[in-house]
């Protein structure tokens, strides 16, 4: 088996191919669990990182004595300085939106 990452255009075509399948009722049941099965892995990777990094921000927090939404509420307004410290924590906020929509999308909670 093949680790080269195929391009983002390859994929996108290979997963039409697939809902195309599933539209016409000719998905089989092994596609049905691999899917079941590559999904559960990914959501319980993405749940490990988001773990991660929310004991990231909550070291944050502890410093400064500050919820990270209020936090990032005040960067996103400018009324926060640009220091290092900011920068990281606003980033460690934007990534666990990220990953919880990810997550959403995964385990097929996403409203959208």
């Amino acid at each position: 088996m093949s680790l080269v990452r195929s391009s983002p255009r390859t994929v996108a075509e290979r997963l039409k191919a697939l809902a195309e399948v599933y539209e016409h009722g000719q998905a089989s049941e092994v596609i049905d669990r691999t899917l079941d099965k590559l999904l559960a892995h990914e959501a319980e990777v993405t749940r490990a990182q988001l773990q991660q990094l929310r004991a990231d921000l909550a070291q944050f927090e502890e410093q400064y004595g500050l919820p990270s939404d209020e936090f990032y509420r005040r960067f996103q307004a400018g009324e926060t300085d640009d220091r290092m410290d900011y920068v990281e924590w606003a980033s460690l906020v934007q990534m666990v939106h990220n990953l919880e929509r990810r997550l959403r999308l995964l385990v097929g909670e996403d409203g959208e």
